[in-house]
């Protein structure tokens, strides 16, 4: 995959063009009810700069968290925004966010800081000028997820050490590691490894920590999953094309049936 089918898959995807309509209805709202221009100026700061710590702690406490798969009504949501993308890292249908997740968090995380900054009576155009910049973040974030899951080698060395720290995240230990496009936070709260600080690939890489032993009492992301893999996606996928190829080379009942009454001289009807 070249950068121009990267970017062209990229945005053909549904979840990018609901993003960019939002954006585009949060700089409509802000022109309709717009701030003064150094507050709308620090406005953009602000929400920029607070994303990749949002991002940092719910990734952190709330996706590797070890307490939404207790509760039934959050073992789904949480099957589907983390545990399904550690299960099978490159596995496009959940490369993205849930738009009923991710959205919600968005405008949480940012909405508040552009009405606070705004003056009076122009607090609703601040908190959707927030609001549409936590949007175009996410989908620069996104983005650059895409770069760090697909089978695309970037040139520029930053974001060859961005994807590597991903990487790393996957495949090595997910403790740790927890921004996407910047590690500033993974710094300051010494969450921040390189593959030589850590040798030994943790035994819940891939499921989270959600093992067979968890799952006999909390049995619905088991369920909902039809198991528990904890290997490697690759050695799964090879294995699962492997019994594929047997099942379909396995004879059929009728064709073994037919096999034995040749074998005896009876009839296969018998």
């Amino acid at each position: 995959m070249n950068l121009r089918d990267l970017v062209v898959a990229y945005f053909q995807h549904y979840t990018i063009l609901a993003y960019l309509a939002l954006a585009v209805l949060g700089f409509g709202v802000f022109a309709y009810n717009p701030t003064g221009l150094l507050r709308a100026v620090a406005i953009i700061a602000a929400a920029a700069a607070v994303y990749p710590l949002v991002w940092h702690m719910l990734h952190q406490y709330i996706l590797h968290g070890q307490w939404p798969y207790k509760i039934k009504i959050l073992a789904s949501t949480w099957k589907r925004i983390h545990y399904d993308h550690h299960q099978d890292p490159n596995h496009l249908e959940v490369l993205f966010g849930a738009l009923h997740t991710t959205v919600p968090t968005i405008f949480i995380a940012t909405a508040p800081v552009g009405a606070l900054i705004a003056e009076d009576g122009h607090r609703i155009g601040g908190a959707a000028l927030a609001f549409a910049i936590g949007i175009l973040t996410t989908c620069y974030y996104e983005f650059m997820h895409c770069i760090q899951h697909l089978a695309f080698k970037p040139k520029w060395k930053w974001v060859q050490h961005m994807k590597q720290r991903h990487n790393e995240h996957h495949y090595v230990d997910e403790d740790g590691n927890f921004g996407i496009t910047n590690y500033f936070w993974d710094h300051v709260l010494g969450t921040y490894y390189e593959k030589k600080d850590r040798p030994g690939r943790s035994a819940t890489v891939f499921n989270l920590g959600y093992t067979e032993e968890v799952a006999k009492k909390y049995p619905w992301v088991k369920e909902l999953s039809g198991g528990i893999a904890s290997d490697h996606p690759r050695r799964r996928a090879i294995a699962n094309a492997q019994k594929l190829a047997a099942d379909a080379k396995a004879p059929t009942e009728d064709q073994i049936r037919a096999h034995a009454a040749e074998a005896v001289g009876m009839d296969t009807e018998a």
